[in-house]
């Protein structure tokens, strides 16, 4: 549960970081000058943006909200493409290629996988929490079965009458 729970507060983090990584990467591992362009207009702006995302998909979830804890999914899903930024982030010429371009395929599987949980648990009607004053969640009461309707109820009609004195 604390891996999930690190996840859940790593993920907003993670966009400022792991841009800043790539560039910290370019300068620490001596890259070319077309890999800074690289970085500065396409990589930084586009890991930021895609992490910003796939975060507020993640915690639009009633139950990662409730839990505050991530889906194993998710810990995996968000572990392999951050992995893959860091290696990126190497600029190893021999590997370089294939990391990014695993990296882009594991950010659109991740993006994938986190709009299927969102729908799967809204469509699968997830419990409604509610939070009282203290922050304890509860469940809400059952809803009444609706009445039924005049017409379909049979009307008895007392007439009280007054004894004649």
């Amino acid at each position: 549960m604390w891996l999930r729970r690190a996840f859940f507060w790593w993920l907003f983090p993670a966009a400022v970081v792991l841009p800043a990584w790539l560039l910290a990467g370019w300068i620490a591992f001596d890259a070319s000058g077309w890999a800074l362009l690289w970085v500065l207009f396409l990589a930084m702006p586009s890991v930021f943006v895609a992490q910003l995302i796939l975060a507020f998909l993640v915690r639009a979830r009633s139950s990662v909200r409730i839990m505050r804890a991530v889906s194993w999914w998710d810990v995996l899903g968000f572990g392999v493409w951050h992995a893959l930024v860091i290696a990126t982030g190497l600029f190893s010429a021999t590997w370089f290629a294939p990391v990014l371009v695993m990296a882009l395929f594991v950010a659109v599987a991740l993006f994938w996988l986190t709009l299927w949980q969102l729908f799967r648990e809204a469509r699968d009607g997830a419990r409604a929490y509610l939070r009282a004053a203290d922050g304890t969640a509860y469940l809400p009461p059952p809803q009444q079965q609706p009445q039924p309707k005049a017409s379909e109820t049979p009307v008895i009609v007392v007439v009280e009458r007054t004894p004649d004195a």
